[in-house]
């Protein structure tokens, strides 16, 4: 039988990471589909944890403590892994996260913000995204194939309140993953593609105190959200995962470039 376009097993996929909630989930929506997987995160705990919940699938996993902003020690893991399997054939980049320094409240305007935590802040998003497009990257670019996912947000669509830095982050990583496709296709060939997944809003560790009461009901910004959403709901952090493999796979063989919103409409609907 002939092999699906949409099949990606037995290739290897880096997942920074992995240890949390959405590279978690995308790490366990691999595994499940026959990838071999490795979870980078800066917590060894994560990363433990992690690797023995995916082993317990049945499927081929290593974890590492790696710290995406330390290049020459992603340098060192990149080493393990082609000895390891041979080869890097995806990359997603969910490492992230936000301060609450660099989150203004309520009744804070921007020139409350705390510029060391600004700087943290855009520093782990962004380069956090760029160091290991350049280092696990650059094995895709001497195969001449591979794909990588970062992840956006609906921070760069427009103007969110209360998250600067994040969105500043968020927004340079939509121009790093156009330019970065430009610069693997014109110069490593059209097997290697970049694109980034722009997730809509899915209750978190991360922003559940802003979105949900003590008491489980939505705050005022979580029906704000709920009403510029057409599909009126939040969303699952399952439902990224099969974009995600979409475009792993040899069915998106001509997806390059792109930033595709994963949002129940937020993006698109104007709320009137």
């Amino acid at each position: 039988m002939k092999k699906s376009v949409f099949d990606i097993s037995g290739k290897v996929a880096v997942v920074t990471g992995g240890g949390g909630v959405l590279g978690g989930s995308i790490a366990k929506s691999l595994v499940e589909s026959g990838v071999k997987v490795v979870v980078l995160d800066i917590r060894e705990d994560n990363v433990n944890a992690s690797v023995t919940a995916l082993t317990q699938l049945g499927g081929e996993v290593v974890g590492f403590v790696s710290n995406v902003l330390d290049v020459e020690e992603m340098k060192s893991t990149r080493k393990k892994i082609v000895e390891k399997w041979g080869t890097i054939d995806i990359l997603i980049n969910a490492a992230g996260g936000n301060l609450p320094g660099a989150t203004l409240t309520e009744d804070q305007t921007v020139f409350d913000m705390k510029i060391d935590d600004f700087e943290k802040v855009t520093n782990l998003n962004m380069n956090g995204t760029v160091y290991p497009c350049l280092v696990f990257g650059e094995i895709m670019a001497k195969q001449g194939s591979g794909s990588i996912i970062n992840v956006s947000s609906m921070a760069t669509f427009s103007a969110i309140t209360r998250v600067p830095g994040y969105s500043v982050a968020k927004s340079g990583i939509d121009i790093f993953t156009k330019w970065m496709s430009m610069e693997m296709g014109t110069k490593f060939g059209e097997k290697v593609r970049v694109n980034a997944i722009a997730p809509g809003f899915f209750i978190g560790d991360q922003n559940g105190k802003i979105l949900i009461n003590e008491d489980g009901s939505y705050t005022e910004r979580s029906k704000k959200v709920i009403a510029r959403t057409s599909m009126g709901r939040f969303g699952d952090i399952t439902e990224l995962n099969g974009l995600v493999q979409f475009l792993c796979s040899d069915a998106a063989s001509f997806i390059t470039g792109t930033i595709i919103p994963v949002d129940g409409g937020f993006s698109s609907y104007s709320g009137v």
